[in-house]
């Protein structure tokens, strides 16, 4: 840990089990992210070292994440991976086809959240991949573990999108779960710098998964206005939407996800029709693209209150090693 880095030189490789399962410099995953996770934002994060993540779902059809995929290919020559989020729906997307994509288009990472089928499970491990699975517990993260996956993502409470109903954040989540499984975990939720990341690997992580901390980057494929945004912002400024639908969902503060909360929360309870209007997908897709940050739910972690400037992933992952670096020297020389 002695060893000094001079301004503009790469930051030294990281050395975790995450690290070599994954084939990465920097144990640092960026993880999907609907109509975010595209080519330009998984190579730039691949290119600097870390592991870039497309999203199966923000493609429309299996067919166009294979072009998707080759696209990335296209940018980079490091190892990225795909992300596959299986939720309950009235009207599911074919997920077993998108499964058959990622397969046959030979990615060897995947990157599952929501729902975890044993059977899909094992289809990707038999095809030679390895899954990093997101979960909100302890007791999911256990069960994932028996079923099969190689990494869990730990979701703190401070997370953007759904940190389940436990409501328990990072500090005490990562190290529950680091000294409970056998196999590796990524810190998730409120991580957004080198700090973040000397803390994550001391409570027992082996790297750090983001995903509000790389859209305020330069490659991110999403409106500058959006980007600007999460710089202006406070950890003060989020809201917890669905709350009374038990599907608790961390957003941005804005006027929809006021008003989605003020619905929640009057008199006589909220059913999801009385907000669907404003918090459906495409609205908030285009609020993304827009740059009408008051259009449409922003997801967003807490970690906003951590971002100041709107870096290229490269600029980014080289501050974070560094800090790292210098974060944990500090905390060695009390025992000198």
């Amino acid at each position: 840990m002695s060893q000094t880095v001079r301004a503009g030189e790469i930051a030294p490789a990281m050395h975790t089990r995450v690290t070599e399962m994954l084939g990465i410099r920097y144990p640092i995953v960026q993880g999907g992210m609907m109509w975010v996770g595209r080519a330009e934002l998984a190579s730039a994060v691949s290119n600097a070292g870390g592991l870039g993540i497309l999203t199966a779902l923000t493609q429309p059809t299996p067919e166009a994440l294979l072009q998707e995929i080759e696209r990335c290919r296209g940018m980079t020559t490091e190892p990225f991976g795909v992300n596959l989020t299986i939720l309950p729906s009235a009207t599911p997307p074919p997920y077993e086809a998108y499964l058959d994509a990622i397969i046959h288009s030979g990615i060897k990472i995947l990157e599952t959240a929501g729902n975890n089928p044993k059977e899909f499970i094992a289809k990707a491990k038999k095809a030679g991949i390895t899954i990093i699975h997101k979960c909100t517990a302890v007791r999911h993260a256990l069960s994932s573990e028996r079923n099969g996956v190689d990494i869990v993502s730990i979701d703190g409470f401070e997370c953007a999108g759904h940190p389940g109903e436990d409501d328990v954040g990072g500090l005490i989540l990562i190290p529950a779960a680091a000294r409970k499984l056998k196999i590796p975990v990524l810190a998730s939720g409120g991580i957004g710098d080198g700090r973040g990341l000397a803390a994550a690997l001391a409570l027992g992580a082996e790297g750090v998964n983001m995903g509000t901390r790389f859209c305020a980057t330069l490659e991110a494929p999403i409106h500058n206005n959006v980007k600007q945004m999460m710089v202006n912002k406070t950890e003060r400024d989020t809201n917890i939407i669905f709350r009374t639908l038990h599907n608790s969902g961390r957003v941005l503060k804005n006027e929809i996800s006021d008003e989605v909360v003020a619905t929640e929360n009057r008199t006589g309870g909220c059913e999801f029709k009385d907000i669907h209007h404003l918090v459906k997908g495409a609205r908030g897709r285009e609020a993304l693209e827009s740059g009408t940050v008051d259009d449409g739910l922003v997801w967003g972690g807490q970690v906003v209150g951590l971002i100041d400037d709107i870096p290229s992933c490269e600029e980014l992952l080289q501050r974070m090693v560094n800090d790292c670096r210098e974060r944990l020297n500090v905390a060695l020389s009390a025992f000198k």
